[in-house]
């Protein structure tokens, strides 16, 4: 790696308004080279890399010490501290640099030391961000509302599984369902969003995973969606993890970066995306609130009945029904949250965490096992997707213009621009 003190001079009060192009290029391909670096001590910490080849193998080669992450990535912050520049757009790309990498610093330290914050101290250092919290006793109401909305005189949860599975795709099905959800996704979103002539991606079926799928950003606006298949997937999902993961989500996401920040702009910081990052905020938050951009009201539910449930075999005639539980259980969201940070601050062993999602979330013993190995394998990152969409959606709904095209005029500014939470005003 290139010696951090040969930019020393450079950085000192710098203006970028004179010398953006020589400094912050300096200071982003040194972030790159971090966020590259980190990657050989936490193999899930790059979540995806497009840049330079020979970057990625000299991260390998060098196997740059923790300490050395720690001390690098102090220099950069402490010198990019009183940048400033006349633009909006440049003042977005410091705080964005600032932001990651005091996460990257955090983590660094986290990783050296081998501890785990506390979850909202994870929160703020890894992802800018703190979300509300909750007693468990707030979701009652929502419980109360279940149990009387189902038959039986079962537990609510046993209640809830049984319900539920009247709606699980046929693994046999999965594909054909899946193909037509995300070709509906995509067509919404293109019909507001200028997605690139060459973008695609490839859709696997795989299983043995702490998560229900996952994008892998592989660059030149191509993708590898990946749906796991290890628990039931269930007909709501294909439309879910169609919008969450492709359109207008991960994929989407990710390809309008690399098409307006690194090829057009040059900005090679957005060649890697580090996992445990501020950045995951916003990823995660955008690709939940996609869903609502694409189908907005009872959209959803009219296109599964219609296009989705007659293929994977389920009577349409459960779909309001169907519709009407999974609104209930969406106010169930932060329950998780709450079960999370008692089980990371280990006020609560593995087995109450299982049984408290249980109760709380209505998921199965197996789904909940799968989401206590994500909690720890992930740590705080579960605040990304619920508390994310609520930051995403109060920016997006902040607008002067509020139709339609609108809104998703600001949606796509927002996939386009290095935005974080602390930046989301």
């Amino acid at each position: 790696m290139k010696s951090l003190f040969a930019i020393i001079l450079m950085l000192a009060s710098f203006n970028i308004a004179a010398e953006e192009d020589l400094v912050l290029k300096e200071i982003s391909e040194q972030y790159v080279k971090l966020v590259l670096a980190m990657g050989i001590h936490d193999p899930a910490y790059v979540d995806a890399y497009y840049g330079p080849k020979e970057w990625a193998e000299e991260a390998k080669e060098k196997k740059i010490p923790l300490k050395n992450i720690i001390l690098a990535s102090r220099f950069l912050i402490d010198n990019l501290e009183g940048a400033y520049a006349e633009d909006e757009l440049i003042n977005l790309r410091l705080k964005y640099l600032d932001v990651q990498l005091s996460a990257l610093h955090s983590k660094a330290i986290m990783l050296k030391n081998e501890i785990r914050l506390d979850f909202d101290q994870e929160s703020k250092v890894l992802y800018n961000t703190q979300a509300p919290t909750h007693e468990l006793t707030d979701f009652d109401n929502t419980l109360a509302k279940l149990d009387k909305m189902l038959p039986g005189s079962q537990p609510l949860s046993e209640k809830a599984n049984a319900f539920k599975a009247q709606f699980v795709i046929p693994k046999d099905k999965l594909k054909s369902v899946f193909d037509i959800a995300i070709a509906e996704c995509r067509k919404r979103t293109q019909a507001f969003v200028d997605l690139l002539p060459e973008e695609n991606f490839k859709l696997e079926f795989v299983s043995d995973k702490p998560w229900s799928g996952y994008n892998w950003y592989k660059g030149n606006s191509f993708s590898l969606i990946q749906v796991n298949t290890e628990l039931p997937i269930y007909i709501s999902r294909a439309v879910d993890l169609g919008c969450h993961e492709g359109y207008p989500g991960h994929h989407t996401y990710n390809a309008l970066l690399e098409a307006n920040l690194v090829k057009k702009r040059g900005w090679i910081e957005f060649s890697v995306y580090p996992l445990f990052s501020a950045q995951s905020v916003i990823a995660e938050g955008s690709a939940n609130y996609g869903l609502e951009m694409a189908f907005p009201g009872n959209e959803k539910i009219e296109f599964e009945k219609q296009a989705l449930f007659p293929v994977a075999g389920i009577d349409p005639e459960l779909a309001e029904q169907f519709a009407a539980f999974t609104q209930l259980t969406a106010e169930l969201s932060y329950a998780g949250n709450e079960i999370a940070r008692r089980y990371l601050n280990k006020k609560i062993e593995r087995q109450e965490a299982v049984e408290l999602l249980q109760k709380y979330t209505l998921v199965s013993p197996e789904k909940a096992s799968q989401r206590v190995d994500f909690y720890d394998t992930y740590g705080a990152y579960v605040i990304n997707y619920n508390w994310g969409k609520e930051l995403v959606k109060q920016w997006v709904e902040s607008g002067k213009d509020q139709s339609t095209e609108g809104r998703w005029k600001r949606f796509s500014q927002l996939l386009s621009s290095p935005r974080l939470p602390s930046t989301l005003k």
